[in-house]
């Protein structure tokens, strides 16, 4: 969840949302809670301060994450815990999709708007 970037202000804006963060610092985890309760949107957000690896996955229609170490290591990991019909949602550079593509997932990519690099990524398991 890092700083709750983005989720915290999708939380804000969009009222018909839920979202399950999950935070393994300890720290972060507190700063989360605080500011969905000081944003009044703690009743659509839950805070669990784990590894990702550690909890059952949430029932949602997106996984997103940031700032994992060891991204491209931790893909199979990902797709295995994640929901079956559930897409990831995320956001970097070019390098990103040749992984993705190498797990067997479909991309789908659009240049974020005043960037030049990053992109919001989609990325599905292929439908057999």
């Amino acid at each position: 969840s890092g700083g709750g970037l983005p989720i915290v202000p999708a939380l804000i804006i969009r009222r018909d949302i839920r979202a399950t963060l999950i935070e393994s610092s300890r720290k972060k985890a507190l700063f989360l809670r605080e500011a969905l309760k000081e944003t009044k949107t703690a009743d659509r957000g839950t805070v669990i301060n784990e590894r990702f690896e550690n909890v059952p996955a949430p029932a949602v229609d997106y996984v997103t994450c940031r700032a994992i170490e060891r991204f491209e290591e931790l893909i199979p990991t990902l797709l295995e815990w994640a929901p079956p019909a559930s897409g990831l949602l995320l956001f970097g550079g070019e390098s990103l999709k040749k992984p993705l593509e190498s797990a067997g997932l479909v991309i789908e990519s659009q240049l974020l708007r005043n960037s030049e690099r990053r992109f919001l990524i989609i990325a599905r398991k292929q439908q057999n």
